[in-house]
């Protein structure tokens, strides 16, 4: 098992763990900081898959549990169905000193998380990411939201779990697409600040986008280590964290035009065509070779993500642009970008102009 520490500065510390058996384990390491009892929160298809397991594990630990169950997919991440956890959460007689456990997805860890940061104004939880996205990315750094028609994330607060359990084996029951769209959060860090990092994941490391188990376990240790050294310098994105969001603006103005409908287009698979707009964009701007933009999407294509816009749908530039200026990380009207001056080399753009961010959109095959 590996430990991976966050925070320690602005925000109480707590520890990530990243191994095989955590979950069926998960009881033990819980029961410190389960004062009173826990309410695990999960979506309906997790808690048929992993949920006996980690009950049976509270259980065995001497910690009592309910189970809340929301709907799988992006559609829970709204105020309907976060009014509809609060109501349940009242219901079991929660109080400041329980838990809750959020078993399962970036969906699940969002939700959760937010009911958490806002019941009686703040209790503890505790993360059990469930795919590779939420294992590398959305359950570390306390992130929390819900989407609305205007944008996703864009309702939310910061609240930092008290611990994380990263349980490999349970990645062996996602489908081949989810752990596709995980292991684009991954090629993201690599892409930010690790060069290296980057190399082993087009090569050996390869292996993990389909599955095996070792090349899984070293990417999620490594991409934890990196975003918990970016989020414990800045909690709360005044300044470095927002390198994290490499991709996103493209990728969250995409699927927002999409209607956040997994089925046309997975989280990971809009970070990872962002991520390759994103490298072609700073190259068109001269920031970085175009031989660097073309490696991106060599690999971002071999690990059978998309690449290309039109691999999406189609797109009307304008309307891509509209989303984009309304992202949460756009400062007085102007648009934010996260771009690259090489692999392993990403900062913050502050001032790129509208108009040529639109003439790049139309390159890109938007009309």
């Amino acid at each position: 098992m590996n430990t991976v520490s966050v925070g320690g500065g602005s925000f109480q510390a707590y520890e990530v763990l990243v191994g095989r058996g955590l979950v069926a384990d998960a009881g033990a390491r819980i029961v410190p900081f389960a004062r009173g009892r826990t309410v695990i929160v999960s979506d309906e298809t997790v808690a048929a898959l992993h949920g006996p397991a980690l009950t049976a594990s509270l259980t065995a630990a001497g910690v009592r549990s309910d189970m809340i169950t929301v709907p799988p997919g992006e559609a829970s991440k709204s105020f309907g169905e976060l009014e509809r956890l609060m109501d349940r959460l009242l219901a079991t007689g929660l109080d400041r000193k329980d838990v809750i456990v959020a078993l399962g997805g970036g969906v699940v860890g969002d939700l959760a998380g937010l009911a958490a940061a806002l019941y009686m104004r703040g209790i503890d939880f505790i993360q059990v990411p469930t795919t590779l996205l939420a294992q590398v990315d959305s359950s570390v750094g306390g992130k929390t939201a819900i989407d609305t028609p205007r944008g996703k994330n864009l309702i939310g607060a910061f609240h930092q779990p008290r611990l994380v359990l990263a349980d490999i084996d349970v990645l062996s029951t996602l489908p081949a697409r989810q752990l596709r769209s995980g292991w684009a959060e991954v090629l993201k860090h690599g892409l930010i600040c690790d060069p290296g990092f980057f190399d082993w994941l087009a090569g050996d490391g390869a292996a993990g986008a389909l599955g095996d188990p070792a090349a899984l376990e070293q990417a999620v240790v490594r991409s934890v280590e990196i975003k918990a050294a970016i989020v414990g310098e800045d909690e709360k994105e005044a300044g470095r964290r927002a390198l994290l969001n490499l991709g996103h603006t493209f990728g969250h103005a995409i699927e927002a035009e999409l209607g956040f409908e997994e089925a046309a287009l997975a989280h990971g698979e809009a970070v990872a065509l962002g991520c390759c707009m994103a490298f072609r964009y700073s190259a068109r701007q001269g920031l970085c070779a175009e031989a660097e933009a073309r490696r991106v999407e060599a690999v971002v294509g071999a690990a059978g993500l998309p690449t290309r816009l039109e691999q999406a749908g189609a797109f009307a530039a304008e309307a891509l642009l509209a989303r984009m200026a309304g992202d949460k990380k756009a400062e007085g009207g102007g648009l934010t970008l996260i771009l690259a001056r090489g692999i392993g080399s990403a900062f913050v753009s502050k001032t790129e102009g509208p108009e040529t961010v639109l003439a790049f959109l139309r390159e890109e095959g938007a009309v």
